[in-house]
């Protein structure tokens, strides 16, 4: 559904931040992509959405393609018509407007009344909560239902493929749950997810496939599961020390390439 193959952003006149990323997103499932801050998620984000020039971005090399189009260069609104719909870091929702109003903006797209009220009774069924709060305006609503709405939002313009950029972020542990049982929900009413994540466990646990991007590469791709269980992510991304040394011993020195460079060193480790 979504390809990505060999990706280089950068900004300006400066270094790419992304450095011939490659992914796929297949037609049914969530897929992860982890990375600590400034591995280079949001720009790849930015460049899926096409809101990357909006930033200063531009796309130096590779490809988009989704739905076996190149949308490398597309602008927001046509990558939104296109089916591609993205929840962002942040929330944004419109503070302003109540609960109703924001999924009226977020359902712009959807020319069919019955539709809209349909997909409105979904969201409204996915997160009771929101019809609770359905004539509040969004600004005065607690920061996990902020995220339970644009959530909704994005869903409400009915995705073939939804974008949720760090939907944990700044979320007690007990609504860090709720929303990975939302993205599970998700994923089996019909809706792939890229799921963009510091969150590791959370986005191991709902995903079935992940990426970990270090400095604008992909270092690490595989079953979600196998991740999880991997030494180098219990220690990375799930702050667990695994049991024992790595082979060799802790006094066995790394190969010629590796020695002083951590990433390499990360890496070496993988491969042997």
């Amino acid at each position: 559904m979504l390809d990505i193959e060999g990706l280089v952003v950068r900004y300006g006149a400066r270094e790419p931040v992304l450095h011939g990323v490659s992914l796929e997103v297949a037609e049914a499932g969530v897929v992860a992509l982890l990375g600590a801050n400034g591995a280079g998620k949001t720009s790849l984000m930015r460049a899926i959405s096409g809101t990357l020039p909006l930033h200063g971005g531009s796309v130096a090399a590779g490809s988009i393609r989704f739905l076996g189009k190149d949308i490398a260069g597309d602008d927001p609104a046509g990558v939104v018509g296109g089916g591609l719909v993205q929840a962002p870091e942040g929330r944004h929702v419109f503070g302003a407007l109540t609960v109703d109003e924001n999924l009226d903006a977020g359902a712009i797209t959807v020319r069919s009344r019955e539709a809209r009220a349909r997909t409105r009774d979904q969201m409204f069924g996915l997160f009771p909560r929101l019809a609770e709060r359905r004539r509040q305006r969004a600004g005065t609503l607690s920061g996990g239902e902020q995220q339970m709405l644009a959530i909704a939002r994005a869903l409400v313009s009915q995705p073939k493929l939804l974008l949720l950029d760090e939907p944990s972020l700044g979320l007690a542990p007990l609504l860090v749950k709720q929303i990975g049982e939302t993205v599970r929900e998700i994923s089996r009413d019909g809706v792939p997810v890229l799921l963009v994540e510091q969150n590791a466990a959370m986005a191991l646990s709902v995903a079935n496939h992940a990426y970990v991007l270090e400095l604008g590469r992909v270092v690490l791709s595989g079953p979600a599961d196998e991740l999880a269980h991997s030494d180098e992510v219990r220690r990375l991304y799930l702050g667990e020390e695994p049991a024992g040394d790595a082979p060799g011993g802790p006094d066995e020195k790394p190969p010629e390439g590796v020695r002083g460079n951590p990433a390499a060193r990360r890496l070496a480790r993988w491969a042997g």
